[in-house]
């Protein structure tokens, strides 16, 4: 099932991608949990959600050699998202640690390689190995990870630094300190925003706008918390679902259109910004 136009974000070179994908934190660690996650990656590329984040930390690599697993005979398919460690953060670093994801992977090209958070790297030095990555096709795309406005405008100051494609933040109904101005700094440059966590890692409190909405429209509240992320412009997000009625009901979460007075509710009780608040982390 193919994602509409009205399913995708863009990227700065103009590439449309899909605005629902797939998140693999805290999977591939587990043997008993193998069978199910596969089967869940699978069915959610079946269902049109051909995104798929992962990274080097995620499992040290284990992550990755799942998504080679489930998916390596569709790898025509897929838009691969992976990230490399801060402590890989040099120009060297960065070239190395994409040759070990590539081999974890079992690709010969990364779709979309991320810094994953900032930590001591040599910033111009991962623009740089991320450059000569892309020159040696090894890489389509790059971005950062947790980065906030004050670290956007440190890495576009660098030569070349403007050729990041995206920013993967921490961003969901209940963490709306972005909406102040990481948000907007990254629509003026068209950069889309990647939503991590876009339930909150599950921990939404009960009660209140989500579970009303979800009552009466018959889905989850988790759902609804999903669709609000979704229908924001400029705005994708990676849910992870280690079974096949999870990522279903991810999937359904893409076509919940909330009302004008649903999102009203909603920001009753998680109210927008009003000054800035420091980038969050899980």
């Amino acid at each position: 099932m193919a994602q509409s136009s009205a399913s995708t974000v863009t990227l700065p070179t103009g590439e449309a991608i899909p605005k629902l994908g797939q998140g693999t934190w805290e999977m591939g660690e587990r043997a008993n949990a193998r069978k199910s996650e596969i089967a869940a990656l699978r069915e959610g590329v079946e269902l049109g959600m051909t995104l798929i984040d992962t990274a080097e930390m995620y499992g040290d690599g284990e992550s990755e050699k799942l998504v080679a697993e489930a998916l390596g005979d569709r790898r025509d398919e897929l838009f691969i998202v992976s990230k490399v460690y801060p402590h890989n953060g040099s120009e060297r670093g960065v070239q190395a640690a994409c040759e070990r994801s590539l081999k974890r992977l079992k690709t010969d090209r990364i779709d979309l390689y991320l810094l994953h958070w900032r930590g001591g790297e040599d910033l111009e030095g991962v623009v740089a190995g991320f450059e000569k990555l892309k020159r040696d096709g090894k890489i389509r795309h790059w971005g950062v990870s947790n980065f906030d406005t004050d670290d956007l405008d440190e890495l576009f100051s660098i030569d070349g630094g403007d050729a990041c494609a995206t920013d993967q933040i921490l961003y969901n109904v209940a963490r709306r300190g972005p909406e102040f101005d990481l948000l907007p700094w990254l629509l003026e440059r068209r950069m889309p925003a990647m939503a991590y966590s876009p339930v909150d890692h599950a921990r939404l409190p009960r009660g209140g706008a989500l579970e009303k909405i979800a009552a009466a429209r018959g889905v989850s509240a988790f759902q609804v918390a999903l669709a609000w992320v979704l229908q924001q412009p400029q705005v994708f997000a990676i849910p992870k679902a280690a079974d096949l009625a999870h990522v279903r009901e991810n999937r359904a979460a893409l076509d919940l259109h909330l009302s004008a007075d649903e999102l009203a509710d909603i920001d009753q009780q998680f109210k927008p910004p009003k000054s800035k608040r420091s980038l969050e982390m899980l």
